[in-house]
């Protein structure tokens, strides 16, 4: 299933840090069976946006846990278009 995980008050995040944090996720999503594809950031408002596939959005979440300690503030079941 795909999810759209939302991070919204990260004041002073980079687009490093965001792409950091992204490779500690990529280094452990496989635990979990999950599949970080791509992330977005609003630097300017301080958001990340992620978009994972995984079985559950706890399960999302649970490597985001491990791997940074940033978890999202909200979690959205989404689909993709074309």
């Amino acid at each position: 299933m795909l999810f759209m995980d939302v991070h919204e008050n990260l004041p002073g995040v980079t687009l490093e840090a965001v792409a950091e944090a992204h490779e500690k996720d990529l280094a452990i999503q496989d635990q979990y069976g999950v599949d970080y594809r791509r992330y977005w950031v609003d630097v300017e408002e301080g958001k990340v946006f992620c978009l994972v596939e995984a079985p559950t959005a706890e399960a999302a979440a649970a490597v985001h846990k491990e791997a940074h300690g940033l978890l999202p503030d909200h979690t959205y079941p989404v689909f993709e278009g074309s």
